[in-house]
């Protein structure tokens, strides 16, 4: 029995895969000297055996074959330092998970900068639904299942090849890969939802993303289909001069697929010019049509039929964090979501507007990522709040990494809004630093919010305590 130890094995991911892994019959351990719920009941519960601390002597006595070192880690950590020293074999999540998990099967990608958990959520479960019991690899905390990750069953590998749905992310790999994610995956059905400018800690500018979007899209075989936004320049412009066959979806009519006559509880699905028939949406907003037009292709493309596809449509749950309602707040709905970029706020908020229209929507947003920290996308945050009353600006995220002509303008942004006639606030530099902040935009939501009202808690991270102060 081959013997895996994963470094770092409390992420959402590490512990995913390090679980889907143990199910494929692997031997799994693992280190984390901060591990916290839920993933230490989830490790815990499926006999994955956890050391507290990163002791090299646990890695060394393992007797492991493979040293699965974490997108978290980098030189310096005592486990990696010696595993480096004894010659160990080191291999990244992403080509663990191409190696073991999807290995010769029919492997479905969805790629894009926005919609990817959602749309590889939807994707999954229409494909479970109708029977074909694929495994995958969510970003996140998926509504349908209880696992972030499953291997294909070994009924379905061994006597076929099955599907594995993954969740592709242009992140990189490892400290020494620097390779994006999906690069890994080998996709036989390649998705590009979108392409904007993100991750400015690791992506020059949107061209050098666009490079690796590009590589991505050479990956997929003549015999397999690229699934692209023909809605998005950016998507079309990378999947130009294909090698592999290439289908459109968005609203245009220029689109092989398409979504018409959108209301807030579903759309009709289009193909090539042809109506297919009317499909529910469990989440309201046109971004997230978009997500479920994908899923529909893909289904569709993988031999479902058009029953099936309405009956996956139908019974979807969202991943946790994507427009989920979590609790009240003085009489107004208290909304969570994962938004973190210009783009997806704004596709939030619109969302918002279209599920409680006339009510007033209040936004709290934690500037964490490393783009939204920075001023690159200074101009994008000033304009990106249209359609709400108010914006409470949480603490950044470790302001200390740039100059203060590099970080956000959080002042110059609050200005911006009340120049555009919204309500503003945002937590200082000092006023982070002296802790507990969190408590200064609960205060000032307690000002802000009434009866009838929504507040829409946008963040990649705990927000210092927000949502369990509002609820």
């Amino acid at each position: 029995m081959e013997k895996l130890f994963f470094i770092r094995i409390g992420g959402t991911a590490m512990g995913g895969v390090a679980v889907a892994c143990q199910q494929h019959g692997m031997d799994v351990v693992g280190s984390e000297a901060d591990l916290y719920e839920p993933m230490r009941s989830y490790l815990a519960e499926h006999g994955v055996n956890v050391f507290p601390s990163f002791d090299p002597a646990n890695l060394v006595n393992s007797g492991c074959d493979l040293v699965v070192v974490g997108n978290a880690v980098s030189r310096g950590n005592e486990e990696l330092e010696v595993a480096l020293e004894h010659k160990l074999k080191l291999i990244s999540l992403p080509a663990l998970v191409a190696e073991k998990l999807i290995d010769r099967n029919n492997s479905i990608v969805i790629a894009g900068t926005h919609g990817k958990t959602t749309t590889t959520s939807m994707t999954a479960w229409m494909l479970d639904q109708a029977g074909l019991a694929p495994g995958y690899l969510i970003g996140g905390v998926p509504g349908n299942f209880t696992e972030s990750c499953r291997p294909v069953p070994s009924s379905v590998h061994n006597s076929s090849r099955g599907f594995f749905v993954t969740e592709g992310d242009e992140y990189d790999s490892a400290y020494f890969d620097k390779r994006s994610k999906f690069l890994h995956y080998r996709p036989t059905i390649g998705v590009i939802n979108n392409i904007e400018f993100d991750h400015a800690d690791i992506f020059d500018d949107l061209a050098a993303i666009k490079k690796s979007f590009r590589l991505f899209a050479r990956l997929v075989p003549r015999n397999g289909v690229l699934l692209v936004n023909g809605d998005d320049p950016n998507a079309m412009e990378v999947a130009a001069n294909p090698v592999c066959p290439v289908e459109t979806f968005g609203w245009g009519e220029q689109c092989y697929w398409r979504a018409t006559d959108l209301v807030s509880d579903g759309f009709t699905l289009v193909r090539e010019g042809t109506v297919l028939g009317r499909l529910e949406m469990p989440m309201p907003g046109e971004h997230n049509a978009m997500n479920m037009l994908v899923a529909c292709a893909i289904g569709l493309r993988c031999g479902l039929t058009f029953e099936q596809v309405q009956a996956g449509a139908a019974s979807f749950i969202p991943p946790k964090r994507r427009l989920e309602v979590i609790g009240e707040f003085q009489g107004a709905v208290v909304v969570d979501d994962f938004a973190h970029h210009p783009t997806a706020i704004q596709a939030t908020i619109r969302a918002l507007a279209s599920r409680y229209p006339g009510r007033k929507i209040w936004v709290a947003f934690e500037p964490r990522s490393n783009t939204t920290t920075r001023n690159v996308m200074q101009t994008e945050l000033e304009h990106c709040f249209a359609g709400a009353s108010g914006v409470a600006l949480g603490a950044m995220d470790r302001p200390e990494r740039y100059t203060e002509s590099e970080r956000l303008n959080v002042e110059q942004l609050v200005a911006r809004l009340s120049s555009d006639g919204l309500q503003g606030f945002a937590v200082s530099v000092a006023q982070a630093q002296a802790g507990k902040w969190g408590e200064l935009v609960f205060a000032q939501l307690q000002q802000w919010v009434g009866p009838g009202d929504v507040v829409a808690v946008l963040s990649n991270g705990n927000f210092d305590g927000l949502r369990q102060r509002l609820i």
